[in-house]
């Protein structure tokens, strides 16, 4: 901005033009509302990564600072879905909050791969 730059060359490995990125192209992650960014958290995250209903975590959204709540079944579940979100355009932080119900990071790899769903028996993957 101090040198009035509106645009900048992409290029590839070869040193070849591929593009040309506009300060809005940088910016427009960040110009999102908070809802609309809650609403991606939620869309992406817990329901198309973790595969988890929209109440299982609650998401709030203030200033771009994303704090998850609610307990997940595992605690790679929770992990998961922090390290998504900080992964999402626009968030600016994560407050790690997400409880878990089972500890899965210590256990052995025959019995990590057995898991319960609400209301089934357990079952290997």
């Amino acid at each position: 901005m101090r040198r009035h730059v509106d645009r900048l060359p992409v290029l590839d490995d070869e040193d070849r033009l591929v593009g040309i990125v506009t300060r809005h192209d940088l910016l427009k992650v960040f110009l999102s509302t908070d809802e609309a960014l809650r609403e991606e958290v939620i869309r992406e995250v817990v329901e198309n990564g973790l595969w988890l209903s929209h109440r299982a975590v609650e998401v709030l959204v203030t200033e771009g600072v994303v704090t998850p709540r609610g307990q997940t079944e595992r605690r790679g579940e929770a992990e998961a879905a922090v390290s998504m979100t900080r992964r999402t355009d626009g968030v600016v932080a994560v407050v790690d909050e997400p409880g878990h119900r089972v500890d899965d990071s210590r256990l052995e790899p025959e019995r990590a791969a057995v898991h319960k769903v609400a209301g089934e028996r357990p079952r290997r993957l």
